[in-house]
This record gives structure tokens, sequence and C-alpha cells, in this order.
């Protein structure tokens, strides 16, 4: 029988750091569900290949948005990982934490332990950080994240360009300041992507009472308003992972609300009208989901210092393998190397845009 304490429905970046955690001490035992495959191999754990697995159906749900109506009727690519480590795996592995009046506008609105203060000693106990703003940064944590070597003088002339243009400068905008021009963290390490699979969940699996099953998640079951497991398909056939304590659902921002109100838990009138038993009416399951757009604005550059000249057949095979041999070189970066966060126009409190440089 499939049956364990904590059942966990995805292995991106939530579910493979629950896994984690629950496990830590040994004394609960976890099952992972995850429908996607395996996330070995070059294409993922290659930083400078990361856009190939962005547009590949074998690691990306593929969900596109609705046609956007202020912006022409155009649908967007809306990428989710379908892998182990989840999008994690398929991500730009740029590292933001999130500006501290964010986190604090949430305890303000309601969301009781979520201000600034309450959740930087998790960021710190997440990190392995290095070259970060001391007393703010942490050591020794499961995530690796580093800064890129920035030898192409393009990401200095940014840097710079910002200055000159009035903005701030900051060491660290993972630290105490995080507006202004400066330095770009990478979820990287030793040349190879440092996903949620990576960091967490891998290091999980060894532990005995951590197990990772394949399967898609169809619906968490409810029984007397308690969840006791989850239906999955597996090998063609419908059978039930049960959970003695707990079914963590984690199987991103739009799968997440799909499975709970396929299980009853969403807007009852809606869920009645497609046939569904209500278990719990709740209105916000399933909306006011908010994302935010990115746009490229392409420069040509003055002199001839770009990576345009290595996009050619032999350069790429020479890059490829030194990565493959040495995990170094151009291949070991995702060359977003610099940023910046400024805010968009005055009477603006704090950082409303994000650059990333490349």
């Amino acid at each position: 029988m499939l049956e364990a304490d904590f059942v966990i429905i995805g292995s991106g970046s939530a579910g493979s750091a629950m896994a984690y955690r629950l496990s830590e001490d040994g004394k609960h035992s976890v099952i992972v569900i995850e429908f996607g495959g395996t996330d070995m191999g070059p294409l993922i754990q290659m930083p400078s290949a990361l856009s190939i697995p962005l547009n590949m159906s074998l690691y990306d749900w593929g969900f596109a948005s609705e046609p956007e109506p202020h912006l022409g009727g155009r649908v967007l690519a809306t990428p989710r990982g379908k892998v182990i480590g989840g999008s994690s795996s398929i991500n730009g592995m740029v590292y933001v934490r999130g500006h501290a009046r964010d986190f604090d506008h949430w305890a303000e609105q309601g969301a009781a332990g979520w201000g600034f203060a309450d959740v930087l000693p998790y960021f710190k106990r997440m990190e392995d950080s290095d070259g970060g703003e001391d007393g703010w940064r942490g050591q020794g944590g499961p995530l690796h994240v580093q800064r890129g070597t920035r030898k192409n003088p393009l990401y200095g002339a940014f840097l710079e360009a910002g200055r000159q243009a009035g903005f701030e400068l900051t060491d660290d905008y993972n630290g105490s300041k995080q507006e202004g021009f400066g330095p770009m963290e990478q979820t990287i390490w030793r040349g190879r992507r440092w996903s949620a699979a990576n960091a967490y969940l891998k290091p999980a699996l060894k532990r005995k009472n951590v197990s990772l099953l394949k399967g898609f998640a169809r619906r968490v079951v409810i029984e007397n308003q308690r969840a006791v497991g989850v239906e999955i398909e597996a090998h063609k056939q419908i059978q039930v992972v049960k959970a003695r304590r707990e079914v963590i659902v984690a199987a991103s921002s739009i799968n997440s609300p799909k499975i709970l109100m396929l299980s009853g838990i969403g807007p009852g009138a809606h869920l009645q009208e497609i046939g569904i038993e209500v278990i719990a009416d709740r209105q916000g399951v399933g909306r006011n989901l908010q994302d935010h757009l990115e746009l490229y604005i392409q420069q040509e550059a003055t002199r001839p210092i770009t990576l345009n000249s290595v996009l050619n057949p032999f350069s790429k095979a020479m890059i490829g393998a030194q990565w493959l041999f040495f995990k170094t070189g151009l291949g070991a970066t995702n060359h977003f190397e610099a940023a910046a966060f400024v805010r968009s126009q005055a009477g603006v409190d704090y950082p409303d845009i994000q650059y990333h440089f490349i």
C-alpha cells in the first residue's frame, strides 16, 4: 500500500524544500508525487542552455494565457516545469528574494507571520551565499547562490550607465538595499544549475523515509472534511496514495488551484456548474493570479564584444565540450550577471521594475 505521513504533490521549489525539511529528523515518512521525468542531461543542467527546456513539451506543461485585451489580443506563453525540480529546472536561475516592503505589505493586509523580519531567518537558513552582505545572507544552507564573473565589459558598462543616469548603486540587492544597479545573483554551483531538485530533493531521497512516485495527481481524497490521500494515475491505473498526517499541494500556481477545485475546494457555484461536489466553498481558489511581464530590449553594440561571435556551430560545440568536461566557460553561466531595481516614476515608494542585463 502506498502510504506515508506526508504526501506532497509536486517536486518543484516548494515540494522539494518541504520533502527535505519534513524528513530531516527521520521521524516522518514522505512521498513526493511528480508527473514529469528526469532532470538529467545538459539541456537542464548546463546553465547557458536555459532557453531550450523552457520551450520543450518534455519539460514544460505548455500553458498559455487567454488573449490579453490590453496587449492587442496576444496570447502569452506561461511556462511551468514538468520535470523533477519543477520550474526551478527550467527557469533563468536568477535569484531575487523580493523587496522587504512586499512582505511587510502582506503582513499589514492580514498575513500574520509574513513580515520581512519573520521570513528573513528562513531566507538565511536556505542559502549558501557567495559574496553577499554580512548579517543579511546565509551560509551553509542547501541553496548555493553565486555571482557571475562579469568578465565581459558590457556588464560594467551597464552599471556605469545606470550611475550616470542618476540611479543608485547597490552591492547586494538581496541584502539591506535592493534599489540600484549592481551584480546579479545566480542559483548556479560548480558550473551546474542549482535547482530545488539538486539542492533539496536529491539529498532528501537519500534518506530511507523519502520516496519519489511518478504519477499524475487527479485530486485530493477527502473523508469527513479531512484530506486523507491523493488519487493518482500511474501505469494507466487509478490508485490512492494515503496520507497519515497531511496532504501538501505544491503543484504550482496553476496546477495547485486546479487540483483543489477538482477536489471540491473552490468557488461553490462554479464547481456545481460542472458537476463537482462542493467540499468547501472558497471563492479565492483559482482566481486573482498575478504575474509579471518580461520585455526584451535589444541594443546593437558599438564594438564586437558581444556573444554574437560565438553563435556559430563550431563555437557552440567548443563551449559545450568545455562545460561537459570542466563545468567552466560560457556554458557555466546564465549570462544574467548585472541587474537593476528602480522605481518607475516619482511617488512610487520602492522599486517596481527589475532589469536583468544579458
